[in-house]
């Protein structure tokens, strides 16, 4: 994408109404702030969530939400064309072009279609096209179980290689204590790294409707800023509310994009690839790796779990259990076992995570 792209996700509560019905109002002020960017040159996706809970205010006719994964899949293949058309009708006012992209894990766990993932969306945007982005919740269960698209729309963030992820909600950003047990809470306005102590300030979900909350966020903005993405968390029920946290001190929460940012293919390794097992390596190791910038070599390996394949991504862990890195591994794991193996991940195929 240009220099000047942004990936905009809105959340189930901003989507939809009280009585869980889309909102077009909201979509047409997004649909209209995302047109004025364009006609300046940004490049723009949407992620958009809220299929669910649009597909139970249609047939659920007022019965408790449904908690199974058979019944919430049913019932995003309802929401799912519901959203579609509010979010084609509010671009279509504007004489906006839109196309639907529905993504499943397994679009960002094998590299060739994660690949194939990122040349649809460019293709979209060099037609044109406003891409209106979703998980596929109606087939991939457990991602309506314990996936939500704050993380899908840092992915993309990382995917296309986006200067800008703005996570739009019903907050007006991340604030310095949880509002409802502590009355002087107060916004922050920016945050140059996502530590222990700005994990802490995340909540749960407010609203009741969506998979989030702020912890989501949170998440979802460290995999974006380590990416080399600036992120803002922000108020969805505003005029121009993409506008108005893309430019400085501008209202929300501003994450900073990392100076050091991930290759797109270590990226990929990092945050989107599924992990397969662990491997527990001892101090020197730990100081190989991240201090010297070396491979991974068998000696330091002192305990490895889980079933992975040569080629599957593991995670690095150090004595304590803190994970230290995440890389493709060169052996599998009955290879760990045996003396013949030396190179258990190349430092080509390994992404140092001690930091941040």
């Amino acid at each position: 994408m240009t220099t000047r792209s942004v990936v905009v996700k809105v959340g189930t509560s901003s989507v939809t109404d009280a009585r869980g019905g889309v909102d077009t109002g909201v979509l047409a002020a997004i649909a209209r702030d995302v047109a004025s960017l364009r006609a300046e040159g940004w490049q723009v996706i949407v992620v958009t969530s809220g299929a669910i809970t649009a597909g139970w205010s249609e047939v659920g006719g007022g019965r408790r939400r449904p908690t199974d994964a058979a019944t919430l899949q049913a019932v995003s293949a309802v929401g799912q064309p519901l959203l579609m058309h509010a979010w084609r009708d509010a671009f279509g006012a504007l004489g906006v072009p839109v196309g639907q992209v529905l993504l499943a894990p397994l679009d960002f766990a094998h590299r060739g279609q994660y690949l194939q993932a990122r040349g649809t969306l460019e293709s979209l945007a060099r037609l044109g096209v406003v891409a209106i982005v979703n998980e596929n919740d109606a087939v991939a269960d457990e991602e309506i179980r314990f996936g939500d698209n704050d993380r899908l729309a840092a992915l993309v963030a990382n995917l296309v290689g986006a200067s800008h992820l703005v996570l739009l909600t019903d907050t007006e950003g991340l604030l310095s204590a949880d509002p409802r047990l502590d009355p002087n809470a107060t916004l922050i306005d920016e945050v140059a790294a996502i530590d222990a102590s700005v994990l802490e300030l995340a909540g749960r979900s407010r609203s009741g409707v969506g998979s989030g909350g702020m912890a989501s966020k949170l998440a979802a903005a460290r995999i974006a800023t380590w990416s080399g993405v600036t992120v803002a968390i922000a108020q969805a029920r505003r005029e121009e509310p993409v506008r108005r946290v893309l430019g400085p001190g501008a209202g929300g929460t501003t994450f900073r994009a990392r100076a050091d940012r991930l290759a797109a293919r270590k990226a990929w390794i990092a945050f989107a690839a599924p992990s397969r097992g662990t491997v527990t390596i001892n101090d020197g190791a730990v100081h190989a790796l991240v201090e010297a910038g070396r491979s991974l070599l068998r000696v330091g390996v002192v305990a490895h779990a889980g079933a992975f394949g040569e080629g599957d991504a593991i995670d690095v862990l150090d004595i304590s259990g803190a994970r230290v890195a995440k890389g493709l591994t060169r052996v599998d794991a009955a290879g760990l076992d045996s003396d013949d193996e030396n190179l258990v991940i190349h430092r080509d195929d390994l992404v140092v995570l001690r930091a941040g």
